[in-house]
């Protein structure tokens, strides 16, 4: 899974290898950048974390202030499978979900656990167990060697598979500075294979066909956070491709922002979402409204029009959670690092507008 990149792409970008460990044992601070590979180790046990005043933090501050989440998103030709882990010390959270893309219809399963009790996450990008479950229903990832393993249980689906990239394809993985103490990392990885077994409604679903994509994000993240993104795996005349865009988080230095064409990786600039946030959580007129997302450099124009959600509200006096997940229809264009243009018609994806206070 370390492969190197090709010589072009490290270059135009300033991309390095991948550390072993993320946090410097000698200087107890992360490594900052965009790496050809999968860090090891967060090591953030290693972390000099200060408050803003620079003196050292809490034990109590440096356990609770670190914030770590998983997603997995699963696309097949009838159906969507997302599922994701969250840790965020105070209480650990869990969702899966199910979309009918004929039926439009969704059905989902939840889990809480407070003070993240009975919640498992590896807080290694390489190598690790991520757990939830109860009553029969379960989320399980394992990671082994980079390679992400799938294994769940609900009502509604049971899956037991691997997320598989293309040879030698990279995925994007980036740490960057997170306000004036903390950090972000960040790695994501679009248009995956996936082979193993899926029953939906215990019914098996062919998987020929099928595409993921991950999310791996730990760190010193905002107290205040908020971020845009958009996700895409899909076959199209070239080929797979899979993209990823995100505006709120890792901006400094670098964006997370990558296109991938038959597992070839093209490092994207920063991306503007115009959209309408308001409106009631479960209004069909707020998911009527379409998006905007484009590139000054207008190797990204996609108009998105949402057709489904999930969404979430917490308004808690130390915590909140707004979570909106749309899945919808991208069309526009896209143009990779060696100017060759793309062009998508409704094609299926998802976009998401989420702010948290914790």
């Amino acid at each position: 899974m370390q492969e190197q990149l090709k010589p072009q792409e490290s270059i135009i970008y300033g991309s390095q290898p991948a550390p072993e460990q993320l946090v410097s044992s000698v200087s107890g601070m992360p490594e900052y950048g965009l790496f050809d590979g999968i860090v090891e180790s967060l090591s953030q046990e290693l972390y000099d974390y200060r408050t803003p005043m620079d003196k050292p933090a809490s034990k109590f501050a440096k356990h609770f202030d670190f914030k770590q989440f998983q997603f997995v998103v699963i696309h097949t030709p009838r159906y969507v499978i997302a599922l994701a882990l969250a840790d965020i010390r105070y209480v650990g959270s869990a969702f899966c979900y199910l979309y009918d893309i004929r039926r439009d219809e969704m059905t989902q399963s939840t889990w809480l656990r407070p003070l993240s009790k009975g919640l498992k996450m590896t807080s290694s990008p390489m190598q690790g167990v991520s757990f939830v479950g109860n009553r029969g229903e379960f989320l399980k990832i394992e990671i082994i060697d980079g390679l992400w393993h799938v294994n769940l249980e609900t009502m509604q689906v049971k899956a037991d598979v691997k997320l598989v990239p293309a040879a030698l394809s990279l995925p994007i993985a980036v740490c960057t500075p997170c306000g004036y103490s903390g950090w972000s990392y960040t790695q994501k990885h679009n248009g995956l294979k996936v082979v193993g077994q899926l029953d939906v409604q215990f019914e098996p679903q062919p998987l020929n066909q099928a595409l993921a994509a991950y999310d791996f994000t730990a760190g010193y993240l905002r107290r205040e956070t908020s971020w845009r993104w958009a996700s895409i795996s899909a076959h199209i005349d070239e080929g797979i491709m899979g993209l990823n865009l995100a505006a709120g988080v890792n901006e400094t230095g670098a964006t997370e922002n990558v296109f991938w064409i038959n597992g070839e990786r093209h490092l994207l600039g920063p991306v503007q979402f115009d959209f309408s946030r308001y409106g009631n959580c479960g209004g069909m007129r707020q998911i009527e409204r379409p998006w905007h997302l484009h590139s000054a450099d207008g190797k990204i124009d996609l108009h998105f029009r949402p057709v489904n959600r999930r969404c979430d509200k917490l308004n808690l006096w130390f915590l909140q959670n707004n979570f909106r997940q749309y899945l919808g229809h991208f069309s526009g264009h896209i143009i990779d690092n060696q100017n060759r243009h793309y062009s998508l018609s409704q094609v299926l994806g998802l976009t998401e507008d989420h702010y948290s206070r914790w």
